[in-house]
């Protein structure tokens, strides 16, 4: 099985999760390939991130949605959609934890993969 983040970057965020107040939050678009079959997913997770050197990552601050699942390989073309639609499909995942992703405000520079 091959994982590979198509985008991630880190951003300004806010959220308290399980009492604890959220600074920031990892948003990726992700592909997963394994024998024919392909699967993108959306996700986001806030984390604590209470210093500019805390990138400590908490998993209990996360959502995921699956994009597409099904026969195929990685497509640059599929893939541009995905991006497209990437801030629209994360705000709907952060609100699912009441919050919120400052997209104006990267803590990192955007990673592809």
């Amino acid at each position: 099985m091959k994982t590979t983040d198509v985008f991630e970057c880190y951003y300004e965020a806010s959220a308290t999760v399980n009492g604890r107040d959220r600074h920031a939050a990892v948003v990726k678009l992700t592909a997963t390939s394994d024998a024919g079959m392909i699967t993108y997913s959306f996700s986001v997770n806030f984390f604590p991130h209470d210093d500019a050197e805390d990138f400590a990552i908490s998993y209990d601050g996360y959502v995921e949605e699956i994009a597409f699942e099904g026969k195929g390989r990685r497509s640059k073309k599929k893939e541009a959609v995905y991006l497209e639609a990437l801030q629209e499909k994360c705000d709907a995942l952060a609100e699912q934890l009441e919050g919120t992703i400052d997209w104006d405000r990267p803590l990192i520079e955007p990673r592809r993969g």
